[in-house]
């Protein structure tokens, strides 16, 4: 039957290939990125992995602790009909964004990176390092612009597996050199397993498996759950005066991410407040939201929120926009 019959439409019957894999066996491709420079090029950036990487020259980024991931970075000047090969850097999960006069992409390799452009793509610097000796992760994370700064979600492993992941919000000013790692803002990190007790969640069935503390379990032959744990965060403003979660201030920030509970159709939450006297300044701190009644909320209903998703806001409709995936 058609798509159309099961109340589903397509979004792209017309669209371009970037790029495709030679033998999808050997060479995978994720984390798509797409970015509109200043002067209309657009530049789309992706990964590449799998056992083939030995056959694509080029350094690699580090992943635990392998040395086999690359970011391809194409660009386009004709609103993405044709689209040429311009660089591959060691970098994982890398984002895409324009800041000041610069394009950078954002990502890890093992430690948090950052690369840096001043032809808009053509050529390109780095990737300089923000941290060292730490483990970071991510996918394309969307970004935020406001206060002269723009705001984007990371992660971080402080522990092992999902459940010791921390979201962090990242804050630079647009005209600084967001190369350097003194002109990013991190904030305060909070670990998964260190703000929720699982097993004392009750009344509406998450995390759906029971599984030991460090160690997955097998609910059925092939079938693996992890311990509960939340990664791959998007950051929103709220800006409607008459929603409950509102800062006329303007210095709350909240983070929605993937949940993996064991179930369908929930997304975590967290929320992230500047400690400074104006928005745009002091520390962030980040913490869990609290309903009318007091009550603490850590998961939301999000249709698709149990896999990777991406929102992005549209500012002349004023609407948040929501990609995921359809539970089937």
């Amino acid at each position: 039957m058609e798509a159309e019959n099961y109340g589903i439409k397509t979004l792209a019957d017309k669209y371009t290939v970037i790029y495709e894999s030679p033998d999808a066996q050997k060479i995978s491709v994720y984390t798509p990125a797409l970015v509109k420079c200043p002067n209309g090029r657009l530049v789309a950036t992706f990964d590449i992995n799998g056992s083939g990487m030995n056959e694509i020259p080029g350094p690699k980024a580090k992943r635990w602790p392998h040395e086999h991931n690359q970011c391809w970075i194409r660009t386009s000047n004709d609103y993405g009909k044709t689209w040429q090969q311009r660089a591959a850097l060691p970098l994982f999960h890398a984002t895409p964004f324009v800041a000041g006069n610069s394009l950078y992409l954002l990502g890890h390799s093992g430690d948090l990176a950052i690369a840096q452009s001043n032809d808009w793509g053509e050529t390109w610097q780095g990737p300089f390092f923000l941290t060292t000796g730490q483990i970071w992760t991510g996918h394309t994370h969307n970004v935020i612009y406001t206060n002269n700064c723009i705001y984007i979600p990371m992660e971080r492993y402080v522990r092992s597996m999902w459940r010791g992941l921390a979201p962090v919000l990242m804050r630079g000013c647009i005209d600084a050199d967001l190369t350097r790692q003194e002109n990013w803002t991190f904030a305060s990190e909070l670990v998964f397993e260190d703000a929720v007790n699982t097993a004392e969640l009750d009344f509406f069935g998450v995390p759906f498996f029971s599984t030991e503390p460090d160690k997955p379990s097998f609910p059925a032959p092939g079938r693996e759950m992890t311990p509960a744990g939340w990664l791959e965060p998007n950051v929103v403003r709220i800006t409607d005066p008459d929603h409950y979660w509102y800062d006329p201030q303007g210095k709350t920030f909240h983070l929605l991410l993937r949940s993996h509970l064991g179930v369908t159709g929930y997304a975590a939450l967290a929320k992230v407040i500047e400690q400074g006297n104006m928005p745009g300044t002091g520390a962030m701190t980040t913490a869990i939201e609290t309903v009318p009644s007091g009550k603490r909320i850590m998961f939301l209903p999000c249709p698709g929120g149990q896999m990777k998703f991406s929102i992005i806001y549209d500012e002349p409709s004023k609407r948040y926009w929501l990609l995921s995936t359809q539970a089937t």
